[in-house]
């Protein structure tokens, strides 16, 4: 089993920076993709961006160029930087972790709280 715990987030005014952090315990040499994934009010749960043990990204065409997702493998952690930030970047954010071996389970941490508004 795989735990997550997201911590960092907070209220901003748009322009600002944030960074998120997400702590992983557990089976942590078993996790493969790394991600983090935002809910707005009213709105279906989207993918912000995720990342490979081997160093692949991916981004949402909305976060590009501001957003940097990292993880430090020794901490346990991943990281989401944000820039630039907007109000339309409100949402709650979820760090996700897929597992490397057969069968393929995911995990979800509970959540933090990020809101752009001036």
């Amino acid at each position: 089993q795989v735990q997550l715990v997201e911590s960092g987030g907070g209220l901003v005014q748009p322009g600002t920076s944030l960074r998120l952090s997400c702590a992983a315990s557990g089976s942590t040499l078993t996790i493969n993709t790394m991600g983090w994934y935002r809910q707005a009010p009213g709105k279906e749960r989207e993918l912000v961006a995720t990342l490979t043990t081997g160093g692949v990204t991916n981004y949402a065409d909305s976060v590009k160029g501001r957003f940097t997702i990292s993880r430090d493998n020794a901490k346990n952690t991943a990281y989401l930087q944000m820039n630039g930030l907007k109000p339309e970047d409100t949402a709650v954010y979820y760090c996700n972790a897929l597992s490397r071996w057969p069968p393929i389970r995911s995990y979800w941490g509970p959540g933090t709280q990020v809101t752009v508004s001036s």
